[in-house]
């Protein structure tokens, strides 16, 4: 099943529509690479479908967003963007030559937020990981 196929099921089983423009947002993310910010979307998406509106795209990153289809992703200069999510618990390793995100499971932090915990008094009910380095790509030029 493809991503789009996927994000359009998911969206169909919480009531969502597929509308054009919305499918014009979600084919931007599929073909993403990199992350992408709610302008980079609108710019990109607007080609596909010229009466898309910037709130549009910001509610259609919101929904897909609280449905676990996207992450939001730290970039440079404490810019946010977007990138898909396959699952409902992963995270991200960012390449910071090129900005490939690549999405990963598993990461047994528990230790590190029973410390947390312990140190802020705080009853630590989720994280959020990001990885950054270099892609292999990037790595060997």
């Amino acid at each position: 099943m493809s991503d789009l196929e996927n994000v359009a099921q998911q969206l169909a089983r919480h009531k969502f529509k597929l509308t054009r423009q919305r499918h014009a947002v979600i084919d931007v993310l599929t073909d993403a690479r990199s992350p992408m910010t709610p302008a980079n979307v609108f710019e990109s998406a607007q080609r596909q479908c010229p009466d898309l509106g910037l709130a549009t795209v910001y509610r259609t990153l919101e929904i897909l967003e609280e449905l676990s289809l996207i992450r939001r992703v730290h970039l440079d200069e404490h810019c946010e963007g977007f990138a898909l999510s396959a699952t409902s618990h992963g995270h991200h390793a960012i390449c910071m030559q090129c900005n490939r995100v690549v999405e990963f499971t598993g990461c047994d932090i528990s230790q590190v937020m029973a410390s947390a915990a312990r140190q802020t008094g705080f009853h630590i009910e989720e994280h959020w990981l990001e990885l950054m380095g270099m892609c292999n790509d990037c790595y060997q030029s």
